[in-house]
């Protein structure tokens, strides 16, 4: 295996992924988990709270996989699953045992199997920047002070250690101050080595790629070893880095193979909504304030514009996740304005990423209110089922064709068009038009020629020969 094969493409299936993620704890409880029967567990459908375990497990998973194949999904992202005093699990004690009460290393076994089994793949989430201070070798500081042969594991600053002195000097650097989260020192060799040995380990298990927490705040010659290490396992690993914002640094080949594309999830919300927008999140990566038509179109092609054509097709494009309110909540409850921002999700080059519960309508808040209970057993606040099944067979429809995405136009103040040429892989004399029209006024019809043909795809109503397509809609024609 030579540098060009480690240092090159993204797998090919990262393209035709349709992904979705699931925060364990709150996803699904199976009842099959027996460490749990002792547990004090807090009842299923509780306030999301930071602290607290409601008990979903990987067993509760495989139990949801019907239902996920349903929706079109092919691939599915876990935030956390290592043993942890935390429920959202970045708290890592143990890399490699998966904890105890989502079922351990067999359940993760278990659903592997039955993933690969349905043609399906699994990425995790890797906390390597930090880890909990009840990691096996930041413990061995608090019991040895400065007398542990681990302390260069860790940035330490002065003697003696105070892990519970939140909000002031605990001595040691941590993430953004907390000091249940130590920062592992990257420079230190046997970190290295240990954190690439997790990676490997869990890729030899089976698992088809990772997520990587906060890379941005790890040295970036750690991140160009990583990549080695994992593609000299497998080519297919697909690495996608939490970078919220520019990420030319780590997608040229050398480090990552896509990131988190929330540029193009607030972006979409944001212009969906028009006025109904909700701004009461402050996050400068996720920007939420009503743009136009213009604005959006220049987002959208300045995010393409930064990176090659692969690695636009291997980003993980979103519109919420663990970390920020639910798309329904930003959006104040407008299912209609949804519905066009989960379509103008699936027409974008790079793999759409589902969060667990949109299609039952969850909109819980900001964060830890998005974290909340899937309500399996009660009735849904609204049922997407069908609509992502069919944005799912139009993007398996429409995946074999790109290679470069839409080229937009704004049609005045609340619609767009895009148009864009398709080339058909491997053959030079195929080619298709996709010509498609988003209307996000909720008063206004959006005129349009009436001499396209059939539509491939609708959101709302088309009327061609009259006022053309009605408010909050959306349209994709497919023609040679």
């Amino acid at each position: 295996m030579n540098r060009k094969d480690l240092f090159g493409s993204p797998p090919e299936w990262a393209s035709k992924a349709i992904v979705y993620q699931i925060f364990p704890d709150r996803f699904r409880r199976s009842g099959l988990v027996e460490q749990q029967n002792q547990l004090s567990l807090k009842p299923w459908g509780s306030d999301p709270a930071h602290q607290g375990f409601q008990g979903g497990d990987l067993y509760g998973v495989i139990e949801a996989l019907d239902h996920l194949q349903d929706l079109g999904i092919n691939c599915i992202y876990l935030t956390p699953i290592f043993s942890s005093a935390a429920n959202h699990r970045y708290h890592t004690y143990d890399y490699l045992n998966v904890d105890p009460i989502l079922g351990g290393n067999s359940a993760l076994e278990a659903l592997i199997d039955e993933i690969h089994r349905r043609k399906m793949k699994i990425i995790l989430d890797g906390v390597f920047n930090h880890c909990s201070r009840g990691f096996w070798a930041f413990h061995h500081l608090l019991e040895n002070g400065k007398n542990s042969p681990y302390r260069e594991w860790f940035h330490v600053n002065k003697w003696p250690l105070k892990p519970y002195n939140r909000g002031k000097d605990c001595g040691y650097r941590c993430w953004w101050d907390n000091p249940a989260l130590p920062k592992f020192n990257h420079s230190h060799q046997p970190v290295r080595d240990y954190l690439i040995k997790v990676a490997s380990y869990w890729l030899e298990f089976g698992i088809d790629g990772w997520r990587l927490d906060v890379p941005d705040e790890v040295p970036l010659d750690f991140w160009t070893h990583f990549r080695r290490s994992v593609k000299e396992i497998s080519l297919n690993t697909w690495i996608i880095g939490e970078i919220w914002g520019d990420a030319r640094t780590w997608l040229d080949g050398a480090h990552f193979d896509g990131v988190m594309n929330y540029r193009m999830g607030w972006s979409s919300l944001c212009w969906v909504a028009g006025d109904k927008l909700r701004k009461n999140y402050n996050n400068p990566d996720y920007p939420l304030e009503k743009i136009n038509a213009d604005q959006y179109i220049n987002l959208l092609e300045t995010t393409l514009g930064w990176y090659r054509p692969e690695f636009n097709c291997s980003q993980l494009n979103l519109l919420d996740s663990h970390d920020v309110p639910r798309s329904l909540h930003t959006l104040k409850g407008d299912m209609l304005a949804l519905k066009l921002a989960l379509f103008l999700l699936f027409i974008q080059p790079g793999a759409p990423c589902i969060y667990y519960g949109t299609e039952a309508g969850l909109s819980g808040g900001i964060e830890p209110k998005c974290r909340e209970a899937f309500p399996w057993n009660e009735t849904w606040p609204e049922d997407l089922r069908s609509f992502i099944r069919s944005l799912s067979s139009l993007r398996k429809k429409l995946s074999n064709y790109f290679e470069r995405g839409l080229c937009w136009e704004p049609l005045g103040a609340d619609a767009l068009s895009g148009v864009g040429n398709l080339n058909i892989k491997k053959s030079s004399k195929l080619r298709k038009v996709i010509k498609v029209f988003v209307n996000r006024s909720r008063s206004s019809w959006l005129s349009i020629d009436d001499a396209l043909p059939e539509e491939t795809f609708l959101i709302g109503s088309l009327e061609k020969n009259g006022r053309g397509l009605s408010p909050q809609s959306a349209v994709v024609f497919l023609a040679s």
